[in-house]
C-alpha cells in the first residue's frame, strides 16, 4: 500500500501495473492502474486528486470529501462518456456543491428538528435544511480531508480513506473513526465499503451521494432515463420530507418503480410538497433482508445503452431526481438544471432517531463494541 503525502504541488505518484486477471473473469484491453495528483490545499492540508483505472473503465476521487469527481464508462458501441454531475476543479467543490459525489455523515438525510435524544440527554445539531439538520451538518464529512492511501488489489485499484470525527463535532456525541474503501473492480463495479467504530452511542448513517446521468454528465435532463426499484414499500413523508413513521406500499402510486419506466413518466403526478420544485426525493424500503447485498436499482440509457445496477446491504435507497439543481456551472461549462441528474442513496430510513422501536424501521445507534458496515456496489454495463 502507498501512502500519499499531499503537500506537494505537482504530480505526486503515478502507478500502472499491468493486473494479472486470470480467473476475474473479464479481458482487459489495457493497463490497470493507480495515478495521484495533487488537487489544491485547504487549512494547509493537501488535497489528492486518485484517478483509479481498471482497464476498462476510469474513476477519479478525492480525498477531499471522499468525492467521486468522474466517472468514465462506454456505450453500446465503445464511446466513452463521464456519467457524475461535478466541477472542475477543487473550488466548485468548495463554494457550491449541492453534495456532488461525496460522503456525508455522521447522519446522511434528516434528522428533525436539528434534535435528538439519547439515553436521556438530548443533542442540538445546526439546522441546514430549514428547521431540520441535514447530511450531518455543516461542514462534516463532505467538506474535510481524508487520510489517504491506494493500491493495486486482485479485486482492482482501491482507495482508502479514514476520518476521526472528534466527540462533539456538530453536535454528535462520541469519536466515530471512519474507513471508507472504493474498488474499482475488474468486474466493472465501484464498490464502496463503509465502516466506522465509536467509542459512545452515537447515530450513524454514511451515504455516499453521487449524482448520475448515464447519458453523460452535460447531456440535459434524465427524465427519459428508466429505472427500476427493488421496493414494495416507502417511507411517506411531510412537507418537510420527514417521514411519518409509515411503511406504505407503492403500488397505486406514482412511486412505484417495481416495474422499469422512465423517471419523468409519473412525475407530474406526485403530490406537491413544500417549497419542493417537483420530483422525486423519497426513501424506499429495499425488498429482502437488512445487512444482505442485494439487488436494489437499475438505470438504464435507452440514447446510449448505459446501464447502472445498485447493490446495497442497507434497509434503504433515496432516489433523488435532482430537484433542486437550479443552473449550477459545472465540469467543462456544463450548466445543471433542474433534473440533470439522479441519486440512489442506500442508507438506513431517514429521521430514524426518532422512529426507533416503530415496527419495521431499523436502528440508526451504533453502540461502542460494535461496528458499523454499509456496503454499496455500483455495476456498469450496456445493452441495446
Amino acid at each position: 500500500m502507498t501512502q500519499i503525502n499531499c503537500n506537494a504541488n505537482t504530480m505526486l505518484l503515478t502507478i500502472f501495473l499491468v493486473a494479472a486477471l486470470s480467473g476475474c473473469g473479464t479481458t482487459m484491453n489495457q493497463q490497470a492502474g493507480i495515478a495521484t495528483e495533487a488537487w489544491g490545499e485547504i487549512d494547509g492540508q493537501g488535497v489528492a486528486l486518485y484517478t483509479l483505472d481498471n482497464g476498462q473503465i476510469r474513476a477519479r476521487i478525492s480525498n477531499f470529501g471522499g468525492t467521486v469527481t468522474e466517472l468514465h464508462v462506454p456505450d453500446r458501441d465503445g464511446n466513452f462518456a463521464d456519467i457524475v454531475l461535478g466541477f472542475d476543479s477543487l473550488d466548485g467543490y468548495l463554494s457550491r456543491s449541492p453534495y456532488f459525489g461525496c460522503m456525508v455523515g455522521r447522519v446522511g438525510n434528516r434528522i428533525a428538528g436539528g434534535q435528538f435524544e439519547l439515553d436521556g440527554e438530548v443533542y442540538d445539531l445546526p439546522k441546514n435544511n430549514g428547521p431540520h439538520h441535514l447530511h450531518g451538518g455543516e461542514r462534516v464529512f463532505d467538506k474535510v480531508v481524508w487520510t489517504s492511501d491506494a493500491e493495486m488489489t486482485p479485486d482492482g485499484p482501491e482507495l482508502h480513506l479514514q476520518y476521526r470525527s472528534p466527540d462533539g463535532e456538530q453536535g454528535y456525541p462520541g469519536t466515530l473513526d471512519v474507513h471508507v474503501i472504493y474498488t474499482l473492480t475488474y468486474d466493472n463495479e465501484l464498490r464502496i465499503v463503509i465502516t466506522a467504530r465509536a467509542d459512545r452511542a452515537t447515530p450513524v448513517n454514511i451515504v455516499h451521494h453521487s449524482y448520475w446521468n448515464l447519458a453523460g454528465h452535460q447531456s440535459g435532463d434524465i427524465l427519459e432515463q428508466s429505472l427500476q426499484l427493488a421496493a414494495e414499500r416507502y417511507t411517506p413523508a411531510d412537507a418537510t420530507l420527514i417521514p411519518t413513521g409509515a411503511l406504505d406500499p407503492v403500488a397505486g402510486t406514482p412511486f412505484d418503480f417495481r416495474v422499469s419506466q422512465a423517471i419523468g413518466s409519473e412525475i407530474a403526478a406526485l403530490p406537491p410538497r413544500g417549497e419542493d420544485p417537483g420530483g422525486y426525493d423519497v426513501n424506499y424500503v429495499v425488498d429482502g433482508e437488512f445487512g444482505v447485498l442485494r439487488p436494489a436499482a437499475r438505470a438504464f440509457d435507452p440514447e446510449s445503452g448505459r446501464v447502472l445496477e445498485v447493490f446495497t446491504d442497507a434497509p434503504g435507497i433515496q432516489f433523488y431526481s435532482g430537484n433542486f439543481l437550479d443552473g449550477v456551472t459545472g465540469k467543462g461549462g456544463a450548466v445543471y438544471q433542474k433534473h440533470s441528474g439522479f441519486c440512489l442513496e442506500s442508507q438506513v430510513f431517514p429521521d430514524a432517531i426518532h422512529q426507533q422501536g416503530t415496527p419495521g424501521w431499523p436502528t440508526v445507534i451504533l453502540q461502542p463494541g460494535s461496528v458499523y458496515r454499509h456496503v454499496m456496489v455500483h455495476r456498469f454495463r450496456s445493452e441495446n
